[in-house]
């Protein structure tokens, strides 16, 4: 009898042993397999546009520390300077030379072309064309211009797709490369008070698969992010229409509120995570996962849930007034909330 359990403790033992051996070898292995992919990115030329603040600069400081060469693009150059400055100052970088800021606006056609001749004649190359330009405009329909739809669509669409044939003749001579277009949930499910802004991210989920059909077997990696809400600072960036100061205010709530918002930083490590592996799609944020997967199931189920979220949110107002942006209307956020996303906003110069 003594024999026997002391055959059997052995063995649990040995087992013991064995299992323990093999967990740690395959920790080291995929702690391996992780540095080799992140390594994948050192060196290579990754071009981000709207990088001077947001979820831009989180990806830029991510992009850095996994030891790629940045352009960063936005129309703004005091920005841009102090997003370059904010790299260095985090050590992101090694140094400011790794990071090129062009301004420029990317509405216009012809200064996209412009921006990535000058970042291919820098850095020889782009390796990584990141289309995150954008700007979020919130309001009933009834509040919405024209001309705000078209504001939207040149910036949260067409700058992408100028961006993207610039681009794209020396990734197809090099059969190589990726690019990334940020679209948004709302670009698979209509949210209400937000139509110009889901509108655009349609319009570029469309171009973006589209874009992997046809490019797929030519060599260059197409990827669709479609995030969920994030805490970027963009709140106080946004513009407001309608009823802007409760507009705003449920607005901020959803963007900053943890539980329901992700931090732009955890986006901008499953955005580049993305890239590394060549993934085609992604959405993130467990909501925006679900929403996108029941959307495509069950439409009706969630026009009918859309609709009901529409109820609560702020009637329109009779005079159409001029968009505001959120900076100008604040003042009715709850506190604790209120206090997440500034600091949210000035860790990525949205202040």
């Amino acid at each position: 009898m003594n024999s026997r359990k002391a055959i059997l403790i052995s063995g649990a033992a040995v087992a013991g042993a064995g299992l323990l051996c093999a967990g740690t070898t395959a920790a080291v292995v995929y702690g391996w397999m992780a540095r080799r992919k992140a390594r994948r990115l050192a060196g290579k030329v990754v071009l981000i546009t709207g990088a001077s603040r947001g979820l831009g600069l989180a990806m830029a400081e991510e992009f850095g520390r996994r030891g790629a060469k940045l352009v960063l693009t936005a129309r703004d150059p005091w920005e841009l300077e102090r997003a370059r400055q904010s790299l260095v100052e985090r050590e992101a970088v090694e140094n400011a030379e790794q990071v090129l800021v062009i301004p420029a606006d990317l509405r216009q056609a012809d200064e996209a072309r412009k921006m990535v001749e000058r970042a291919t004649a820098h850095f020889g190359r782009v390796d990584v064309l990141v289309n995150n330009a954008g700007v979020i405009t919130v309001g009933p329909v009834e509040n919405q211009r024209v001309e705000d739809f078209h504001e939207v669509m040149e910036s949260n669409f067409f700058s992408g797709v100028h961006c993207t044939l610039a681009v794209l003749p020396q990734m197809l001579k090099r059969r190589g490369g990726t690019i990334v277009n940020i679209a948004s949930i709302g670009g698979k499910v209509a949210v209400p008070h937000m139509l110009p802004y889901t509108a655009s991210k349609f319009a570029t989920v469309g171009f973006s698969e589209g874009l992997h059909a046809e490019l797929r077997a030519k060599g260059v990696h197409v990827l669709t992010v479609c995030p969920g809400l994030m805490r970027t600072g963009s709140h106080l960036s946004a513009q407001f229409s309608g009823d802007a100061a409760r507009e705003y205010r449920w607005f901020s709530l959803a963007a900053n509120l943890p539980g329901i918002s992700t931090s732009a930083a955890s986006a901008a490590r499953r955005i580049v995570r993305a890239v590394v592996r060549g993934e085609t799609e992604i959405a993130i944020t467990p909501q925006a996962i679900a929403m996108a997967r029941l959307g495509s199931v069950a439409p009706e189920v969630v026009g009918l849930a859309m609709s009901l979220v529409n109820r609560v949110l702020p009637a329109p107002v009779a005079e159409k007034k001029g968009l505001q942006r959120g900076a100008e209307v604040r003042g009715l956020e709850v506190a604790p909330v209120e206090s997440i996303g500034d600091a949210a906003a000035r860790r990525y110069n949205q202040t």
